[in-house]
């Protein structure tokens, strides 16, 4: 079936439809990162699987979907819109804090929404890889918004005083391919630290990245 079905119209139990539909969606949502991101995984859940783990039918499913890859892609912008969410709102309440205090700052609250349950970081490297060319198009298109968001810290820094006043956007993508990789690999237990260890040094890449020229030079 590839065609989405007709939601119903009209109250019911003192909600709307559009307020019945909205909650069924955020039902599989949830399902979905149960099964898409633990056991048994995006690539083996079927309609019918998921359908059970949200308490809800397959011609629900259809009516709020039209396929497990929608699924993926709507959870994959939820967890993304979480951490990003999450780093905005620690930002808004930096206030004056130092350069490396604000650069923690953003990094503690990232590293707390993406880690706060290890399916978020499934869904988020693992599961949405090499799914569909859509789905690769959107994985790039968030990976440019966090590029957005380290270009524009960097340029408010330099117009502080605080970084090099230059164009960051070639070191800002190479800096979230580190984050990106660095946080699938601790995950994945492949590197023995702690997530502060972690934070910690993600903090001082970046710290690198943004310092000036004349303290960044040798014997500065």
């Amino acid at each position: 079936m590839t065609g989405r079905l007709r939601a119903p119209t009209g109250r019911y139990g003192g909600k709307s439809a559009a307020e019945r539909q909205a909650e069924r969606r955020q039902r599989f949502l949830a399902a979905a990162l149960r099964l898409f991101g633990d056991t048994p995984g995006f690539r083996s859940t079927t309609v019918a699987a998921l359908s059970e783990a949200a308490g809800l039918s397959t011609r629900q499913f259809y009516e709020a979907f039209r396929t497990l890859e929608d699924v993926l892609a709507a959870l994959h912008l939820q967890v993304n819109d979480w951490a990003e969410q999450a780093v905005r709102d620690a930002l808004a309440g930096a206030g004056e804090l130092s350069l490396p205090e604000r650069v923690a700052v953003l990094f503690h609250a990232y590293a707390a929404s993406v880690t706060a349950d290890p399916r978020r970081i499934r869904i988020t490297f693992v599961e949405i890889i090499g799914v569909s060319p859509r789905l690769e198009e959107q994985r790039l298109a968030r990976r440019s918004r966090w590029v957005d968001l380290i270009c524009a810290e960097a340029r408010a820094a330099a117009a502080r005083g605080d970084a090099a006043p230059r164009d960051y956007r070639l070191a800002a993508t190479a800096f979230i391919g580190s984050v990106n990789g660095l946080l699938h690999d601790w995950s994945a237990g492949w590197v023995d630290a702690t997530l502060d260890e972690v934070v910690d040094e993600l903090v001082r890449q970046l710290l690198g990245i943004l310092r000036p020229a004349d303290r960044g030079a040798p014997g500065a």
